[in-house]
């Protein structure tokens, strides 16, 4: 379940950082694009549960939850654009729950391997 959440945050990233780039012509807006990208690269290590690309995946997905939140989202809402303001949330939004994956499935890891031992 991890890695499919991770994949529909890396698209959203993807897609949404280009219509950002396509609406609003900023280059700041293709940040979430590069992001996303290099989150679809570590796709096939998230899915076979490599514990070094996760934690690579976790970390970019921290830093980029974090950056929405503190520039695109908090500029959106207090411009009122409602289309800035979609399209930031729906990236929090699967950000975070990305983040939440993650951290569950590392729970879950160390209660495995605290149980084999």
């Amino acid at each position: 379940m991890t890695a499919k959440i991770h994949l529909l945050n890396s698209f959203t990233l993807i897609v949404f950082g280009i219509w950002g780039y396509l609406v609003g012509g900023s280059f700041t807006a293709l940040i979430p694009f590069s992001f996303g990208l290099i989150l679809l690269f570590l796709y096939k290590g998230v899915k076979s549960e490599d514990k070094v690309i996760a934690h690579i995946a976790v970390m970019l997905t921290f830093i980029i939850l974090i950056a929405i939140i503190a520039q695109p989202l908090k500029v959106a809402l207090s411009a009122g654009d409602s289309g800035r303001i979609f399209r930031s949330s729906v990236m929090v939004l699967t950000s975070a729950l990305a983040m939440i994956s993650f951290i569950l499935s590392f729970i879950r890891a160390r209660r495995i391997k605290r149980i084999d031992n």
